[in-house]
């Protein structure tokens, strides 16, 4: 069995002392607990919205469940602070999403009661049914229950184990929470099942109606006059037509309506999923009007609702978003296509000027590059923005059906290397790696906005000379500039050249975008070369042989895995080709073989070694006294 080394051990006092609270007591703790987890994500960000929904639904369901008995599995993760709080981590919850501090998520690392690790959506069933397999082998008795959004369950992992439960002979219990949204307001058959349940009209009258002044026993033949209704509004049930029985649905912010629901779900013998209505950002006067906005957020103020964003800053995603909405008004082939994500990608400005050329297909990774496959073939040019991390979910589709074909599909890969406070499971540091050894793909590192700016520009406006599959990758970060300023200064270059940034002697710094600028001090200070890597694959040949031929010493050094990275190509290339020529030493750096923390982007970059001081020290250490890394 595996011994996971926690942090916090059990602590029931908060479970025992809500069992014992009658439902006035319960709804002023709801409205403590929302006051506090407003208080610690306004200085240290968090998922706000979301959390806010699901404060009610988790007192309920640890009044009914036993989270240290039962197996409770939140999908994603990220709605989990009251679960945090509840299960002893009120004090230590001041350090969400701080170095050292609380992950924002689901961890097994962080306490026993966090039954399943997330961060990426789409996972509990799944791991619900494995977990409920393990139990019966084991001959032991445990309710197993699973916490899942209605955006979750649009992802294609949800659906395919959610097909599994009747097979598996199982009887997890399905929570779900449904607020029309995931990040953004849901896409999909499915999503706008439930919304039809959801705002019909007729059906919350009846179901408001039949909830007063009823006795149980007309309240019983009522309620199954209820869900006659609901089949006849949206038809047959979804759920009841693969084997599991669908409760609900429930008002997710009424604690006694909430609690009698999930009575019922406990002692059904059968799998069944119990539909819960809740408010995203509730009782937060700014995330309810914004949802979105307020579900992954940095600093704000909690008075006023306004986020703290230093004047005359962008960011990386809004320079691909206003440059590539502008590329768009010249060219009507350009389509641009997202996974759930247009307001974290930066397109929501091109949704609104070309809806019709803008795809959002929900959490549906694979899909949304197969779709793109399918546009190219027809002479479009399809821009796919996804996360570094996401897309890792996609990997067979950029083989199979993009690169294999050799397709002109773009992908603007967001929030590549250390994204900061959202931790190990959001961290972009395996792209350079995992897309490198695919034939056809090229991978282009811009070394700041401007960069990234001319790059889009440059393949999107000559696509028939930069065919295939093509990934530019830049950081979730800030820097100060104008943004239209920017974005205006586009022109064509040649994407795939290195730039020279200072020239030295005796030791050069292949610095991998948007570090390059990071080390211009100490290149100059220490009179080394410097050179900004804007391809990672191809890699500049030309400079390359170059530095190897007048240069004793080089420093590869990428914000990514070192295993399979841009380094190792730059090494091997040494040994294969140069060693016998030129007398040179290849030193690569990047970050080693391990999961990254959560903290800032700032604290992670100096926690791996890549802050300028640490990469002059190491290096003076090495060149004046011939110590290997």
């Amino acid at each position: 069995m595996r011994d996971f080394n926690t942090l916090f051990g059990e602590d029931r006092a908060l479970i025992e002392k809500i069992r014992k609270m009658n439902y006035e007591e319960l709804h002023s703790f709801a409205q403590e607990i929302r006051k506090y987890i407003i208080d610690v994500t306004s200085v240290n960000g968090g998922h706000l919205a979301s959390n806010l929904g699901t404060v009610e639904l988790t007192l309920a369901l640890y009044r009914v469940f036993a989270p240290y008995e039962d197996y409770v599995i939140w999908d994603t993760g990220h709605q989990t602070y009251t679960h945090k709080l509840l299960t002893g981590r009120w004090d230590a919850f001041k350090t969400l999403r701080t170095f050292g501090g609380l992950s924002g998520f689901t961890n097994v690392f962080e306490a026993k009661v966090d039954r399943f690790g997330a961060g990426h959506v789409g996972t509990s069933i799944a791991a619900a049914l494995g977990i409920e397999k393990a139990l019966k082998l084991q001959n032991r008795k445990a309710n197993v229950v699973v916490v899942i959004g209605d955006g979750a369950l649009t992802s294609g992992q949800a659906l395919e184990a959610l097909n599994q439960v009747k097979a598996q002979d199982s009887k997890i219990k399905i929570i779900l929470n449904s607020n029309g949204m995931s990040i953004s307001k849901n896409v999909g058959g499915l999503s706008q099942l439930l919304e039809t349940l959801r705002t019909s009209k007729i059906y919350i009258t009846v179901k408001e109606k039949l909830k007063k002044g009823l006795n149980e026993a007309v309240e019983f033949e009522l309620k199954k006059i209820r869900e006659a209704l609901k089949v006849a509004l949206i038809g047959e049930d979804f759920f009841e037509s693969i084997g599991l029985k669908h409760f609900g649905p429930v008002d997710g912010h009424d604690l006694r309506s909430l609690e009698e629901a999930l009575k019922q779900v406990k002692d059904y013998p059968y799998p069944t999923v119990l539909t819960v209505f809740t408010i995203k950002g509730k009782g937060y006067y700014f995330s309810e009007q914004n949802p979105t906005k307020f579900h992954g957020v940095d600093k704000f103020d909690p008075d006023s609702g306004f986020f703290e964003k230093p004047e005359g800053t962008y960011s990386y995603s809004e320079v691909f978003g206003t440059t590539l909405t502008k590329i768009a008004s010249q060219d009507d082939r350009i389509v641009a296509l997202t996974a759930a994500m247009p307001d974290g990608t930066g397109l929501s400005k091109f949704a609104k000027q070309f809806p019709q050329r803008f795809v959002d297909l929900g959490i549906t990774e694979q899909s949304v590059v197969t779709y793109a496959g399918g546009l190219a073939t027809m002479g479009f040019k399809p821009v796919v923005a996804i996360y570094s991390t996401f897309l890792q979910r996609a990997y067979d589709q950029i083989i199979h059906d993009i690169a294999l074909q050799n397709l002109d599909v773009l992908f603007a890969i967001d929030r590549a290397g250390l994204v900061g406070t959202d931790g190990p499971t959001h961290h972009g540091v395996f792209d350079i790696a995992y897309l490198r050894p695919i034939p056809n793909m090229k991978i282009l590192t811009p070394l700041d906005g401007q960069d990234l700016a001319v790059m889009l520009w440059t393949v999107l406006k000559e696509r028939d000379k930069y065919r295939g599959p093509i990934a530019i990758r830049y950081p979730r970060d800030v820097e100060f500039g104008n943004l239209e300023e920017i974005c205006g200064k586009i022109e064509t270059v040649e994407p795939f050249k290195w730039q020279l940034l200072v020239e030295g002697k005796e030791a050069a710094l292949l610095a991998v975008g948007v570090l390059a600028k990071k080390y211009l001090d100490i290149a100059k200070a220490n009179r080394w070369t410097l050179i900004g890597v804007r391809s990672v694959k191809p890699i500049d040949e030309e400079m390359l042989e170059k530095v190897f031929e007048t240069h004793k010493y080089v420093f590869t050094i990428e914000e990514g895995a070192v295993l399979g990275g841009f380094g190792e190509s730059v090494a091997a290339k040494y040994l294969r080709d140069y060693a016998d020529k030129y007398d040179c030493k290849v030193e690569v750096v990047g970050i080693r073989d391990e999961f990254i923390p959560h903290g800032t982007r700032d604290e992670l970059i100096k926690y791996v070694g890549l802050d300028s001081n640490n990469i002059e020290q190491m290096i003076k250490k090495y060149v004046m006294k011939g110590v290997r890394l």
